[in-house]
């Protein structure tokens, strides 16, 4: 039975019968059901004869020929472009973009010569290379119906994307226009997807430049582009703490999930294959079953994600396949362990953790306490579309140069600084919690009840429910902090002796790491409520209440500045 998207969409394109049709809807909300439920008509109805699929990865030609299958639809998912005509046997074939590309007259060939649908899975990866957008333009440019489908319709450039209708946005740039849209509000409101509670640690990294010189940067404070490149790559370098710290963080929140959840299951997103295998290894610590590792580039690995699947083992362990349409319904934790930030990755895979099974199921994610990611798991329900001369990248302080170093892949070659970058590690600390667009600061370091307090959050939550549980929490320790900020403002009265004195400064120098955590947790909020920058709003309450820098602040200046932000 179609949901009543999937039947709304259904319903304006056979009242249409256009030659092209668009439709966006979020990860998870069943594209693949829609667009095969639209070839079996059509071909039912002979208005076409054959099915051309095409998609990013070889892992999706088995997916989706499994797919048609089940509506009768038979696919060849081994199609080579070294082959000769479609084998009469099958509706149609399942191809890669990359296939297409290189090849596109001989597919041209083969789509002309029936009535054709073709599907093209993923549409945004059109524009990925000039090749690819070239290469299906040239294929499919004459045949008799193209169906476009997308979770994420918008790209972090400038190329645009085949088939696609763009218009003008009024205000001088060109806006891609869907046939037919559903949004994660959509369906998150019809309980199609899962809420996502992000859990964002921090701490302090520390790491050696090639002339020797050693820095430390904290996550979560003010940056500039540089430093949050190096203290993130060493966040997530497997020889430090950080990443164990995280892991073992999300197998426990794993674990309290799977009392309710038997075969809820969990995804480590790495850079490269190298960190994969040192996750995968730590992991193994913890987990209670085998922790499996996919590979894009290695064969096999469509087998390994369908007996991941197909069982009820605890982890996961990939590299970029997650981004690309991977469906594994019981994804129910991850970890976002990569230096990918582009809005489209982010998109793609926090995907794979929506799909809803069950009425009151919640997923979550744990990432490093980046402004870019904060950014991006805050708006997380925003609708977007591309729009040409105006890409979708993260918000001001990155140019290109900055971000690209920023997301260079850790066993990429880098310019002679990175070549001489040493690791020396980092400590994990949870930092805050973003949910429904609204920012979460926790007050304690990681390892204290306060983290097991939200590793343990009910598992089966509505929204609604998630949102009062989390603003209870928050309400309860900011009265908490208050109550401390007395006493040390009462203990300040009372050092006259040197005893005293000395006493309440160590007091106070203990406890600045926990006032620049509540301050950066207070940036969070204000940021999320305003949609200002981090750095901006450390800037304002700098410049309102004077003083050093965040990293130099003494607790009093740090509590003025928390008494600012309140006072918003």
């Amino acid at each position: 039975m179609l949901r009543t998207w999937q039947k709304q969409a259904l319903d304006k394109y056979l009242a249409a019968a256009p030659q092209d049709f668009l439709a966006v809807a979020t990860p998870g909300a069943g594209k693949t059901t829609f667009a095969l439920t639209v070839a079996k008509k059509l071909l039912d109805a002979r208005t076409v004869t054959q099915l051309i699929v095409v998609v990013p990865t070889e892992h999706l030609k088995v997916q989706w020929s499994q797919a048609a299958a089940r509506f009768g639809i038979s696919l060849d998912p081994t199609f080579t472009n070294t082959g000769g005509a479609v084998n009469p046997a099958y509706d149609g074939i399942a191809v890669t973009y990359a296939q297409v590309s290189m090849h596109p007259y001989k597919h041209n060939a083969l789509a002309v010569n029936k009535d054709t649908l073709v599907i093209l899975d993923e549409i945004h990866h059109g524009g990925d290379a000039k090749s690819w957008g070239e290469g299906i333009r040239i294929a499919y440019t004459d045949v008799t119906r193209r169906l476009a489908l997308t979770g994420t319709p918008f790209r972090s450039d400038d190329s645009p994307i085949p088939f696609v209708t763009y218009t003008d946005d009024g205000s001088g740039y060109l806006k891609s226009r869907a046939d037919h849209t559903y949004g994660y509000g959509d369906a998150l409101a019809d309980g199609v997807v899962r809420p996502v509670v992000f859990l964002a640690y921090s701490g302090e990294a520390r790491w050696r430049s090639n002339a020797g010189e050693e820095f430390a940067a904290r996550l979560g404070e003010p940056l500039n582009a540089e430093q949050t490149a190096r203290a993130w790559k060493t966040a997530l370098d497997p020889k430090g703490d950080w990443i164990p710290a995280v892991l073992k963080a999300a197998h426990t929140r794993l674990t309290q999930l799977r009392e309710r959840m038997p075969d809820a299951g969990g995804l480590v997103i790495a850079t490269d294959t190298k960190t994969a295998r040192a996750y995968a290894k730590i992991l193994q610590l913890y987990a209670n079953t085998p922790v499996a590792v996919v590979l894009s580039d290695e064969a096999g690995a469509s087998e390994r994600i369908k007996e991941f699947s197909d069982s009820t083992d605890e982890w996961m362990v990939a590299v970029r396949m997650v981004s690309e349409g991977v469906d594994v319904p019981r994804l129910a934790v991850g970890v976002y362990a990569t230096s990918a930030s582009t809005p489209l990755f982010f998109a793609q895979a926090i995907g794979r953790f929506v799909r809803s099974r069950m009425p009151g199921e919640t997923a979550s994610v744990f990432l490093p306490s980046v402004p870019v990611l904060l950014d991006l798991a805050a708006q997380l329900e925003a609708q977007r579309d591309h729009v040409l001369g105006k890409p979708d990248r993260p918000k001001e302080g990155w140019d290109d140069e900055e971000l690209a170093k920023a997301n260079r892949e850790m066993n990429e070659p880098g310019d002679d600084a990175d070549k001489g970058y040493e690791s020396l590690g980092a400590e994990a600390e949870l930092d805050s919690l973003i949910f429904d667009g609204s920012t979460y600061g926790t007050a304690t370091l990681a390892g204290s009840e306060e983290e097991a307090d939200y590793l343990g959050l009910p598992g089966l939550l509505n929204p609604e429910q998630m949102k009062q549980l989390l603003a209870q929490r928050q309400t309860e320790q900011l009265d908490r902090r208050d109550e401390q900020a007395a006493r040390a403002a009462e203990d300040d009265k009372l050092t006259n002796d040197p005893g005293r004195k000395a006493s309440a400064e160590r007091a106070a120098s203990e406890e600045i790491p926990a006032l620049r955590k509540e301050l950066n947790a207070l940036v969070s909020i204000t940021a999320s409520r305003t949609g200002k920058p981090h750095s901006r709003i450390h800037s304002e309450a700098r410049n309102n209440c004077g003083g050093p820098p965040t990293p130099m602040c003494t607790a009093q200046q740090l509590r003025d500045r928390i008494a600012y932000l309140r006072r918003w």
